[in-house]
Order: C-alpha cells, then structure tokens, then sequence
C-alpha cells in the first residue's frame, strides 16, 4: 500500500497530525498505523485511578477544537473522549489500520521513498507500506511496561505490587494499607484518588520531593469569557491567556528561583495545615529543573491535611513480606504496593532507522527546530513541551508540516533533508530536565545544538515565530527533485 503520508501512532499527536492534514493539506493522502486496537495512545492505556491531565485542557486540546467543559484539568476518559470526538469530525478513523507496529523505515534516496515495515502484534503476521513522508508520533515511552527499578528482594513480599501502567480492573482496594512509590505526577494524581476509597491509610514514599501547585479545577475568567464572546472566540482568547501564564511562571522560576521557590511553598503549607512541609515538600532543585505536578484544587494537599493520606521521605532498604523496611529501620506496612516509578523511554517507539539499506542512528543527529532530524529526509518528530503542553508544540509541528507540504508541491520538490552547517555547533540533551527518565533515555535520543535553529527553546513564542512566520527555504535544508534527482538549496 502506498500513500502520500503516514502517521505512526493514533494517540493525541497522530490524530491530530490527522486533522490538520485534512484541514490544510486535504489533496494528501495518508494512513495511520497504531499497534493497538483502539485511539487515545496514552488516554485509552492508563487505567489507574484518577488519571488526568497535568496541563489546563485549553492548551492541552487542539487549536481547532474547542473545549466545552468546566473543568480545566479534565479526567482520562474526559480526554478520551474529545480525542475521539476530533476523530469523528474530521473522518479520521477511516484512515486508520490497527495492530501494526513498526518494526523499521528505510528511506530510498533514488526513489525518495520511506518503506515502513510492519508486524501485526496480534497474528505476527509482516507487512510493508511506502510513502514519501512519515510523521513520528508514536509518543516517547514503551507500551508494553513501565520503568520498575531493581528493588532489593522484591519477591519476597507478599501482597500486591502494581505499576500504574498495568492497573488491574476491579482492584478491591477496601480497608487495605496502600504504598505508593513515588513523587511525579502519576503518584500525586492517584494518593488523592485512593484516599477518596474505604482504605485503611495511602502512603506515598519519596526519595525526594518535588514542587506541587495547587490550581483551581474551574478557572473563574475561562468563565467570564465564555459568556461574553461566541465558543470559537473565547477559546482562543482562555488558550492564549493560558499560554501567557505558562509562559511567565515559567520564566520567573528561571529568573528567581529563590522567591518562586518560596511562593510554591507558602502554597504548599497552606494547604496542608499541620502537616510538615520539611522535609517533604521542600525539593533539593530549583522550580522548573523537573517537572511540575498538579493538584487540581488542591487534592493532594487536602488528602493529607484530613488525615487519608501521609507521605514518608526516605530509602528504601528492601522489601519484606509484610511491605518495605527503610533506610531508616521503619517497616511501611503494605497491602498493595503501586510502583509509580515512572516510564521506560524509547526513541521514536524503538524503530530501526535506514537510508538505502544503511542503519542510521537518530541518536547521532541534531533535532532542526524541533520538528526534523539532521540528515534524516522526509521525517517529522512529534515532541511536545516540558514546561507547557504537551498538544500545544503538536499544533505547531502540524502548522509547520503543512507550510512545508505546499512549499514542496509549488516547487515540484519530492524530498527535504536537514543539516547541519555550523562549524562549531555543541551537542546537548535533547529535554532540559534533570528528571530520572530523561537521564535514562540521555544515549538514545538525539540531541539538540546550542543555537538556533538547532536548540529545542521550550517556548511557545519563539516556537511560533520560527514555525509559522519564518521562511520555510533555509540554507540548512536541502530539496531533492525526483525526476533529476537534483538538489537545491
């Protein structure tokens, strides 16, 4: 099967890659092939309790679809639902071939074609597709199982140890003493949701802390301005509010961690009451050197505060039958035991990359604006920020792959590869977070440069400037005709 385009992974990147090819580039032609059987990537995977966005779904939804409802921070099947709803909209779902998993590309340079190579993870079964161009949206980390570290006799305890990536239906988590490893997002989205059950008592166990926000779930000015200007309007106006807040924070945490620092924590002690805030709440990094978790309405704090909920800094020795013994000589009492450790990261779903039979290692390249490898022809990356949304850098990739497609239409244009010009252009990590599974996953990304248009700014102005206003012809780009197989600049 040939087509213009194909789309790997029928998650919120690939379905909304899918949109805006329909919207802006309809003469194209194009599959996705999602290795599961169903859409939402990561929304239709997790199951655990109380899983959410950690981003306002004004900036975590689509440019082109608005969102409706009240809360800001909306629920997994929330999320679900809107991804399929885009789906449906723009007919998406037709073009749409599931349980293949792309095992390789290779890239032909005599035909400026992709070749993509497929196994179909229920039958085994091998298939083969072309087309001229391949969008990588096949998300960041491993489907088939979260990151578990090495705990020390781990089969020795005896109750039950789940990873929120494999959450078991129909848990019975009544009257149970809960453990909860962890202090990301996943781990401060599901104590609150737990503590919320007929538990005996939820722990979650931290080697360190890290900076909680509480925001309020329904945002009083999103309101103001949906009763004012007509849908389409209002959610333009909430987005770029939303995006200018983001942006602000975000920079006065780089500017002035010390007084950021101390607002956080002034929150934080606020909404814990008694609970002591150190040693914690107080992280041993500046705000924004990893991720910040979410507490919608200030759950987490509010779980602790009543008494539902406690939280245990400290390391662990190694497990026993009866839960965890610590560093410190304490036994965490455990009947279920959740490892929210944190994912496995892959490079672009753990493909092998070829051009004309030849490997190639994406991790060797530099990312050109943070939509395309250096020396890797008609291939798109699908990455999204850290400090923001995720679906707001998508919307930019998918504007900027749009203004590429025409340009190469217009010239006749069949392929496009970046490079690297730059005699003294510096290698750095691809994601600017010093989080654990980034550090993991440092040798197999590519990397980023320390200029322009080589460097991944994590702002969403410089992003728009460089992706929707500026030129598309660069120096760096090379253009390849077919019939001549010639190049341009």
């Amino acid at each position: 099967m040939h087509k213009d385009i194909i789309i790997i992974g029928a998650g919120l990147s690939g379905i909304g890659a899918a949109c805006h090819l329909s919207r802006k580039n309809p003469e194209k032609t194009y599959i996705i092939l999602e290795a599961r059987t169903e859409v939402g990537g990561t929304w239709s995977l997790f199951k655990y309790p109380g899983i959410r966005s950690d981003s306002d779904m004004y900036t975590f939804g689509y440019s082109f679809k608005t969102w409706d409802a009240q809360k800001s921070f909306a629920d997994g099947p929330s999320i679900l639902k809107y991804i399929n709803e885009a789906a449906d909209e723009y007919k998406v779902r037709n073009h749409i071939i599931y349980q293949q998993r792309a095992i390789s590309y290779n890239f032909s340079s005599k035909e400026n074609l992709w070749t993509v190579s497929t196994i179909n993870s229920v039958t085994g079964e091998e298939m083969t597709y072309t087309c001229q161009f391949i969008f990588g949206c096949s998300g960041y980390y491993n489907y088939s199982e979260g990151y578990t570290p090495e705990f020390k006799n781990l089969a020795s305890f005896k109750g039950n140890l789940i990873h929120p990536q494999k959450w078991p239906e129909n848990l019975d988590v009544t009257n149970k003493k809960i453990v909860v490893i962890g202090s990301g997002a996943t781990a401060v989205t599901i104590v609150p949701e737990l503590a919320n059950a007929e538990t005996a008592q939820v722990t979650m166990l931290q080697r360190s802390p890290t900076y909680i926000a509480a925001l309020p779930n329904k945002d009083k000015i999103a309101a103001l301005l949906k009763r004012i200007f007509p849908k389409k309007v209002a959610y333009k106006l909430i987005r770029y509010k939303n995006i200018s807040y983001s942006i602000i924070f975000y920079n006065l945490c780089r500017l002035y961690p010390e007084r950021m620092k101390n607002f956080i924590l002034k929150g934080a002690k606020k909404g814990l009451g008694d609970f002591p805030v150190d040693p914690h709440f107080i992280p041993n990094y500046n705000p924004w050197e990893q991720r910040f978790c979410i507490a919608p309405s200030g759950d987490f704090f509010k779980a602790i505060r009543i008494g539902k909920a406690s939280v245990v800094t400290d390391h662990i020795d190694c497990f026993v039958v009866n839960g965890i013994l610590l560093k410190s000589g304490k036994i965490l009492e455990a009947d279920i035991i959740i490892t929210a450790t944190g994912l496995d990261l892959v490079a672009f779903g753990g493909v092998k990359f070829q051009i004309d039979s030849k490997p190639f290692d994406v991790s060797k390249s530099f990312v050109y604006k943070g939509v395309m490898l250096s020396n890797l022809p008609n291939f798109f990356v699908f990455v999204g920020y850290t400090n923001a949304s995720w679906t707001l850098k998508s919307d930019l990739t998918s504007e900027y792959i749009s203004r590429v497609l025409r340009y190469l239409d217009k010239n006749n244009y069949k392929a496009l590869q970046a490079r690297v010009i730059e005699n003294n252009l510096q290698p750095e990590l691809l994601l600017n977070l010093n989080s654990g599974y980034i550090k993991r996953a440092a040798n197999i990304l590519p990397s980023q440069g320390n200029k322009a248009p080589w460097r991944v700014y994590q702002n969403y102005i410089l992003d728009y400037k460089m992706l929707r206003i500026d030129k598309v012809k660069d120096k760096r780009l090379l253009f390849f005709k077919k019939e001549s197989n010639k190049t341009s600049h």
